[in-house]
C-alpha cells in the first residue's frame, strides 16, 4: 500500500519493481496481494491496454486509524493505557518525543 500511496497508479509490475530490494516481497506473493486488495475494494483495478492499473482506494491516515484500533482491540482488549505504558516503558524516546507527547496528552486535558 505504501507504494501505492506514494505513486499511483501503477501496474503490478511497476509495484514489483518498487519493491524489488526488499527481501520479504517475491514478484509472486506481491501479485496475490494485490489481488486481495482489489477483492477487499482497498484498491481500484483499472483496465489501461493490456496491463491494469491499481491505485489505492483508502487513504493512508484511514488505514493507520483502522489498524491501530485493531491492534489495540485485539492486544489490549481496546485498553489504551496500558499500550501506552508498554510502549513507553520499551520504546528509546528524544526529549524532543516526550515534549511532542506530554504536548498531546496537554491538549487532550483541556
Amino acid at each position: 500500500m505504501k507504494v501505492l500511496w506514494s505513486h499511483s497508479p501503477l501496474t503490478a509490475n511497476e509495484v514489483v519493481k518498487a519493491l524489488e530490494g526488499s527481501k520479504e516481497w517475491n514478484p509472486k506473493t506481491v501479485r496475490t496481494l494485490i489481488k486481495r486488495l482489489v477483492e477487499k475494494e482497498a484498491v481500484a483495478c483499472n483496465p489501461d491496454g493490456r496491463n491494469y492499473l491499481y491505485e489505492p482506494l483508502v487513504r493512508e491516515e484511514e488505514c493507520v486509524r483502522s489498524e491501530t484500533t485493531s491492534l489495540l482491540k485485539r492486544i489490549y482488549g481496546g485498553a489504551m493505557k496500558p499500550m501506552l505504558v508498554n510502549f513507553l516503558k520499551d520504546e528509546q524516546l528524544t526529549k524532543e518525543d516526550i515534549a511532542d507527547l506530554k504536548a498531546i496528552l496537554e491538549q487532550r486535558r483541556e
